[in-house]
């Protein structure tokens, strides 16, 4: 059976990971506990480190790689390569740091991460996004350049946009007289690679250096998609007005918002800047959310405070946020079985009426 056959005879669901820097563990966690409870993941969406252990999803499905392996591969992953320099960046200090803002714009390079993902790709002869096409899905809404197991989150600097990788790269690749011409759409997305997806949307903004984007009209600069959409839970849910064949999962790296939490100014000017980061990574479509209502199919992880780019994480940090990714996932499934039981119709999240 394909996955999408499984996921329509009750046994898949949609993923979307949200982004979450060096936390990105407590999202396989949680991932694990929904395949160990019997679901597979027909398409796969995510945001900076959500992107790469989607990435690592659609690959292994493909792959008939056990995803166990997520558990392997996101404890060996070393954070503290992801703090790349120059040698004058190295041995100059401040000076180095404020050289590699105004040169780079960025403080780290990112070739760690390209390179390791690589590593887990090439092997199973996945490379770009041909091999991660969707040949066989009767009944979709999807348009074929949407046809794809992957889709990463980026933000374009240059046009002001949010971009969806591979579904946006005709509106960069081709002239405007070919983007809307079939062929022409699967053709630029067939042959670009997913680990430039992965890694154009994992751009955090002063920290890594961005991703430039080679277009018809000269260049665009990429960032970390958590600029515009940290979470885009809602991107596989059909718009032709039909119900979904199955559901979509999300998975939040932040627990659900607590009720009267007291309000407290932002004083001082450090401050300011911190919130207003942590505003624009993900926290702004708090509200969003609820009104969507969502949030019953939504795993919300206690990251215990972690910041994104904590890179000196501990093991004991990252045991604990796989341990409280699987917890997480444990309660919502508990609560979706009670929401859908024998009879539900799981493609909702609602009971059926009358």
């Amino acid at each position: 059976m394909t996955l999408e056959e499984q996921a329509q005879a009750g046994s898949g669901a949609d993923l979307v990971l949200e982004g979450g820097g060096v936390k990105g563990i407590a999202l396989a966690g949680a991932v694990l506990t929904l395949h160990n409870a019997g679901f597979v993941f027909p398409r796969i969406g995510g945001t900076s480190a959500g992107a790469i252990v989607a990435a690592l999803i659609a690959a292994y499905q493909v792959g008939n790689v056990p995803l166990t392996q997520l558990q392997t591969d996101m404890a060996e992953l070393d954070y503290t390569q992801f703090m790349q320099k120059t040698w004058a960046e190295k041995h100059l200090g401040l000076i180095g740091d404020a050289t590699a803002l105004v040169s780079h714009q960025g403080l780290y390079a990112s070739s760690y991460v390209r390179e390791w993902l690589t590593s887990k790709l090439e092997p199973l002869g996945i490379r770009t996004f041909a091999d991660l096409k969707i040949t066989s899905d009767e009944g979709t809404s999807l348009a074929p350049y949407q046809r794809y197991r992957l889709v990463t989150h980026t933000s374009d600097l240059t046009r002001g946009a949010l971009v969806r990788l591979p579904w946006d790269l005709p509106y960069y690749l081709l002239s405007s007289k070919d983007q809307g011409d079939p062929a022409r759409q699967i053709e630029v997305i067939d042959s670009y690679p997913i680990v430039d997806a992965v890694r154009a949307s994992m751009s955090i903004p002063f920290f890594f250096q961005p991703f430039e984007q080679k277009t018809v009209l000269g260049a665009c600069t990429w960032v970390d998609g958590g600029l515009l959409q940290n979470f885009p839970v809602t991107v596989f849910d059909r718009t032709d007005g039909r119900p979904n064949r199955w559901p979509t999962f999300g998975i939040k790296l932040s627990s659900q918002p607590a009720l009267n939490t007291p309000d407290v100014p932002v004083q001082g000017d450090l401050r300011e800047v911190v919130s207003i980061a942590h505003t624009a990574m993900g926290e702004w479509n708090r509200y969003p959310l609820a009104d969507e209502g969502v949030g019953a199919r939504t795993v919300y992880v206690d990251t215990m405070g972690i910041a994104s780019t904590d890179f000196g994480l501990t093991t004991d940090q990252r045991d604990k946020l796989f341990a409280n990714g699987e917890a997480a996932a444990g309660k919502f499934l508990a609560a979706w079985t009670e929401a859908h039981p024998p009879g539900q119709d799981r493609r909702t999240n609602r009971r059926r009426r009358g």
